[in-house]
This record gives structure tokens, C-alpha cells and sequence, in this order.
């Protein structure tokens, strides 16, 4: 079973018990034409507001999803099954989102001076227009907002395209939008086939694509984005490194390892997939993770207890599930879980492999679930070369106790973010993105704001 969408609609199934939640129209070209039409027309209004009026919006719009948290959190839990505790705190980091750019956002899109004598260039931020954002369904309100709200206070209108299994998530976030008194096409969803984002990537009405997803989806919506000559963000797959050393205090080091392994059911892109662990230590670690996870509550999204709900799509769980498989084949050591829960919910069992090599599928690919694979590193050496030998550079992370060597591995490792001695998080005050086939372009900090911005160059007077 797959909830993603039929030839007519999209679909929304309730992955934790299987039923249809419901069923979206894909929007006719008329539609489609109405939505981009809008989304111009907003643009000549949002632009021409000023800087201080678009922080107030933002602000508006962090009381609005407070003011709908409960409603927009459960629709979260009901459409891709995250526990409800993680879906509140979705809304919330939303929300502080929207505030920190309403705060900071302004003195990011100020004229900066140049060298030229006499103060007479500078280089000034103009928004571009329209942004399509084709968006992913695991995290179905942060990853739309960490994207919009930066273009959003440079001046740019925003058209989502979510994922069809989370259509509900995607109204009820323009419904927020239109309570905080954005005006018309400032936000825009539509809900259209793989054919109408084509269209709408080669409509010279949009300005820029970005996407996240899939290395698949991303080089799709890539090569279309540049034969239309159009600036494209992409943040795609990883199998992040998390690097533990002898020296590191390993009980903080298995916390975080469980965190950033099984937060959101495993389904997250910059995530402990590949714990690289030194030998010294790999069978205390081992054995401290295996029974930090046999503590995490698996069960009913909606109960306030698990930690571990069903995975967003069915046909996700069978993939899952073929790779651990042939990831035992090849060699590797079972020590928890690994296989698809009885009963009609889409869950998997949280589940270790030990003793994986760099052979090995777990290791090469992504795994997006709850699953963790470990690696044994003879040394620091090796523990690097290990984590830069995938096709991947998302974000990693190192835990030891000689800070002056996990800032000489931070140097070499081929990844867009290095977390030492914590895990990998998203926040506006720093910038997320990838290198490899994760990705390129930035989002968060100031970067966020000025990827989809003209730096022009403003020149008085040169002779």
C-alpha cells in the first residue's frame, strides 16, 4: 500500500493504522494558472511593503501557528505518524522561527557599503519574485518555513508544492498565513502531478526553484530548474557520520547517538545513520546504545509517551526493509529489530547492525527509518576516511575529548555541517545545507535570506 497519490488525486493515509484520511484534487492548468497568477500579483504588493511591516506579518504568523498548534500538530501525527510531542515541538520551533527573522531579518537585507572611495557604491538585496518550493513530508511545516520565511522577509512570494501525503499539513499552513493577514499570493499551495511542476519550473512568472528531497527528485527538478536558466536550491539525501572516538565521554555520546538516530522515526535527512565508532570503545558503545534504545517507547503517534511512531509511507517501510535484509546478507550482525511489525500500522522496529563495512548496503545508501548501523574504526585516521567515503555531505558529527583534533577533522570532513560533541540540529542562527549529493544553496542565518535575493551593485558617480 502506498499513500502518495493515484492519477486524480493525492492521497492521505494514516500510517498508523492504514485509513484514508483523505483525498486532493490535483489542480486543473487553469488552477494552476490562477495560483502563479496570484502569486505574481502578491509579489508586486509584498515587495512594495516595508521591511517593518513584513517583520510584523512574521510575527503575526508566529501567534497564528500558536494559536493552531494543537489542530496543525495532530494533522502531522495523522497524515506521516510523528509523535505528538514532536509535533508540537515542529509548531513551536516554527513559531520562534518566524520571530527570530522578524527580529534579525532586517539588518540582513540592509545595504552593505564597499571599499570605492568615497562611500559611493554599495551593494543593495532585491528580492527575485515568486519561489516554487517542491517540499518533503517529514518534517511538513519546519521544512517549508525554514525555506519561506527567509525569502519571504527579503520581499518574494512563495508557491508550495508539498508532498501529496501531506496535503492536510499544507492547507492548514496557508490557512495560518491568511489569519496573520499576509496578502493574497504572498503564500500559495498547489497541488499538482509531476507534470505540473514542470510547468510550473518552466513558467517565466517563477523566479526560482528549490527543492527537498530525494537525489532522484533532486536532479530531476535541477535539470529542469536549469533549462529554464533559473537559481535552484537543493537539499537532498544523507548518511551522516557520527564519529565517536576513545577519548569521548560515551555516555554522552550514546544519548545523542539515540537522539539523532531514531528522532522522527529515523526519517531525517541530517541524522546519526553511520555511527563510527573507535575500537577501544565500540563494545561499551555498543552495548550502552542497544540499551538506550530498547528504552524508547514504540506505539500509538499519539500518545504522548512514544517516542517511535509508524514510518510516513508504506512502500518506504518495504525498501527499508529490503536493505536491512541485504545488509544481513552481506555480513552484518543483528543485535535489535529488524523487521516490519505485525498489525495493520506501518511500523518497523527500531533496529541495530553491527560489525557493517564499507561494502556494505546500509553503509552505502541512505537508510531513511529507524535503523542504525555500526562501523569499527581502527583509529581517528580511519574514522575519517570512513565518514568521507560516501557519495553524501550533509552534516556530521565528532565526539571526543581533545578539542584541538575534532577541529583538525572538522577541516577534512566533506559535509556542510560539523557538530562536535552534539548532534546535528537545524536552527536559524546558523546555515543548513549540503555538498556531494546532499545538495547546494543554503538555507537558515543569513545565507537563507540572500539565496534568493539580486545582490545588485548601486554606483554613484564613477568616472
Amino acid at each position: 500500500m502506498t499513500n502518495v497519490s493515484n492519477l486524480t488525486h493525492a492521497i492521505s493515509i494514516n500510517p498508523a493504522n492504514g485509513e484514508l484520511i483523505g483525498h486532493y484534487p490535483f489542480e486543473s492548468a487553469s488552477e494552476l494558472e490562477a495560483s502563479l497568477s496570484r502569486a505574481t500579483t502578491g509579489f508586486s504588493t509584498w515587495r512594495s511593503q516595508s521591511i517593518e511591516m513584513r517583520s510584523q506579518a512574521l510575527i503575526a504568523l508566529a501567534r497564528a501557528l500558536r494559536n493552531n498548534a494543537e489542530t496543525m500538530a495532530k494533522m502531522i501525527t495523522q497524515e506521516m505518524g510523528k509523535p505528538i510531542t514532536q509535533a508540537v515541538g515542529e509548531i513551536e520551533k516554527c513559531a520562534q522561527l518566524c520571530e527570530w527573522y522578524a527580529e534579525h531579518g532586517p539588518a540582513m537585507l540592509m545595504a552593505e557599503p564597499t571599499l570605492v572611495e568615497g562611500g559611493k557604491a554599495r551593494i543593495e538585496y532585491r528580492p527575485l519574485g515568486p519561489i516554487l518550493a517542491v517540499m518533503p513530508w517529514n518534517f511538513p511545516i519546519w521544512q517549508v518555513l525554514r525555506g519561506a520565511i527567509p525569502a519571504l522577509i527579503a520581499g518574494n512570494t512563495y508557491v508550495l508544492k508539498h508532498a501529496p501525503n501531506v496535503m492536510g499539513c499544507a492547507y492548514l499552513l496557508l490557512e495560518a498565513f491568511k489569519q496573520a493577514g499576509f496578502p493574497e499570493g504572498a503564500f500559495e499551495v498547489i497541488n499538482v502531478t509531476p507534470d505540473g511542476v514542470s510547468k510550473a519550473i518552466a513558467d517565466p512568472r517563477i523566479a526560482a526553484v528549490t527543492l527537498t528531497g530525494s537525489v532522484r527528485a533532486g536532479m530531476a527538478i535541477g535539470a529542469q530548474a536549469g533549462a529554464a536558466l533559473k537559481k535552484c536550491v537543493l537539499e537532498l539525501g544523507g548518511s551522516d557520520p557520527f564519529i565517536v572516538l576513545n577519548d569521548a565521554n560515551l555516555d554522552d555520546a550514546v544519548k545523542a547517538a539515540v537522539i539523532g538516530r531514531f528522532q522522527n522515526t529515523g526519517q531525517v535527512c541530517a541524522a546519526a545513520k553511520r555511527l563510527i565508532v573507535e575500537q577501544g570503545v565500540v563494545e561499551t558503545f555498543t552495548r550502552k546504545f542497544v540499551e538506550g534504545t530498547r528504552r524508547l517507547v514504540v506505539g500509538d503517534p499519539l500518545s504522548a509517551e512514544t517516542y517511535i511512531g509508524p514510518m510516513a509511507r508504506f512502500d518506504l517501510r518495504d525498501e527499508l526493509d529490503q536493505q536491512v535484509r541485504n545488509t544481513l546478507e552481506e555480513g552484518a550482525r543483528l543485535l535489535l529489530g529488524g523487521k516490519k511489525a505485525e498489525g495493520s500500522g506501518n511500523f518497523y522496529e527500531p533496529t541495530i547492525l553491527a560489525n557493517v563495512t564499507d561494502q556494505m548496503t546500509s553503509f552505502k545508501q541512505e537508510l531513511f527509518g529507524p535503523v542504525a548501523s555500526i562501523i569499527t574504526a581502527r583509529d581517528a585516521d580511519h574514522a575519517l576516511e570512513l565518514a568521507n567515503d560516501s557519495e553524501f555531505g550533509l552534516a556530521s558529527t565528532i565526539y571526543t575529548g581533545d578539542a584541538e583534533l575534532a577541529q583538525q577533522m572538522a577541516e577534512k570532513l566533506e559535509t556542510g555541517g560539523v557538530f562536535i560533541n552534539g548532534y546535528c540540529a537545524t536552527d536559524p542562527r546558523v546555515t543548513f545545507g549540503g555538498v556531494k549529493k546532499s545538495g547546494f544553496g543554503r538555507e537558515l542565518s543569513h545565507f537563507g535570506v540572500r539565496e534568493f535575493c539580486n545582490a545588485q551593485t548601486v554606483w554613484l558617480d564613477r568616472h
